[in-house]
């Protein structure tokens, strides 16, 4: 709580000069380019101004982060392409709007800077001087016709009167200066946040928002063709197959009954592979014990059929999640083992998941040869697109020669 004092104390102290700086230099700049709009020179004197202020904005999006605890967010500032006419740069700068808002807030920031400074400062220094009355009581001069504060209050003039009356003044203000100080730069920070990144935040939303929603229709048809073919691959042959058999049956039913009851054994035969394929199918669209008894149940079963030894660990305290999110994370952990299965030649794998700080993450790591890759054409193909549908982020992380670790971490 100390250094958070410190730093936001620091931050409404120093916010003054630095406004009153920006406030002089960008107001004057401007001033100047607008008067002299009727001539040319107005122009690259308010391209100037625009400059002036994003120095101005750098330096408040540095001081930003230590008081908010958010990371740095700076906008993109557009540039003129190589080669441009002057007055083509001079319109690159001038129709941005972030470099406006800039300007605007170097103008507008004196007005709360001027409000956060003189409250901190009456905090503090009240806070100082109260607490430490009782070291300077006597030094103090008292004219015959002087009334103090606590004279005017009706309380007696004695020097316990005064110790006990100033020093729980002191005690009051330092009990509310971390209360005060917070309060003070949180306002300060968020009224320049809101002008200094608040378009970049939503820009960057905007962008996040288009990747979720093209990785999102990238994994439906990469599913889709998957699912296609497996479909073709597998039950539509198992089916053209037992139509086979079954017709055969049918020519055979008056000549030869012995034959008949072979090839209708052989036909139930497919039948059952067939229900076997269709059902695996399911479970790689949406699972039943996903569906009816959530992640952790589907986690252990996807972990009990894998052919490679797999020490599952849940956080016991997860519950049902957001169905999307769930069959994200299923179908992460799904396509890592059966990649583990089939290329890692691991000797066993650990699959963790756990939820934290409202995200769930998953790690699956085995102690094969490495070498997986999250390209075209590896078994781990498409788990960025269904991870980043979700709103998540993935990593692989698999050297030649192992081991290999699977990071994905979705929002819950």
């Amino acid at each position: 709580m100390i250094r958070q004092i410190g730093v936001d104390s620091a931050y409404a102290l120093s916010s003054l000069p630095i406004a009153i700086a920006s406030f002089v230099v960008v107001g004057t700049l401007l001033c100047l380019g607008v008067s002299l709009l009727a001539f040319v020179i107005g122009l690259p004197v308010l391209v100037g101004m625009l400059y002036a202020a994003r120095v101005f904005a750098d330096l408040e999006r540095l001081r930003i982060p230590a008081v908010l605890r958010v990371a740095r967010i700076r906008p993109e500032y557009a540039q003129a392409p190589p080669g441009s006419s002057f007055f083509r740069r001079l319109a690159v700068q001038l129709t941005q709007i972030q470099s406006w808002l800039d300007g605007i807030h170097s103008v507008l920031v004196l007005v709360p800077a001027i409000f956060v400074f003189s409250v901190v400062v009456t905090w503090w220094s009240t806070a100082v001087a109260g607490t430490l009355y009782w070291t300077y009581d006597w030094a103090l001069p008292r004219g015959p016709h002087d009334q103090q504060l606590h004279e005017l209050l009706g309380l007696p003039d004695t020097r316990g009167t005064r110790l006990l009356f100033y020093s729980a003044i002191g005690l009051f203000f330092a009990l509310t200066l971390p209360i005060v100080t917070r309060g003070c730069a949180l306002m300060q920070a968020w009224f320049s946040r809101g002008m200094l990144t608040g378009v970049a935040e939503i820009r960057g939303r905007i962008t996040s928002l288009e990747q979720q929603r093209r990785a999102a229709v990238s994994a439906e048809a990469t599913a889709l063709r998957r699912l296609e073919r497996d479909i073709h691959d597998g039950p539509q042959q198992r089916l053209v197959r037992l139509a086979m058999e079954l017709s055969r049956a049918e020519q055979q039913l008056d000549r030869d009954p012995e034959a008949v009851r072979e090839t209708l054994t052989e036909a139930l035969a497919q039948t059952r592979e067939t229900l076997d394929e269709l059902r695996a199918l399911s479970r790689g669209i949406a699972p039943p014990i996903l569906v009816d008894r959530g992640l952790p149940s589907a986690l252990a079963a996807l972990a009990g059929r894998c052919t490679v030894p797999v020490d599952l660990a849940v956080d016991p305290a997860l519950g049902r999640l957001d169905p999307a999110v769930e069959q994200a994370a299923y179908f992460v952990v799904a396509e890592a083992l059966t990649n583990v299965a089939k290329h890692s030649a691991a000797t066993e794998t650990w699959l963790t998941v756990a939820a934290v700080d409202g995200r769930l993450g998953i790690v699956i790591a085995d102690d094969g040869v490495g070498g997986a890759q999250l390209s075209k054409g590896h078994g781990l193909a498409g788990l960025v697109d269904r991870v980043q549908a979700a709103g998540g982020t993935l990593t692989v992380t698999s050297p030649a020669g192992g081991p290999t670790e699977i990071r994905a971490e979705l929002p819950c």
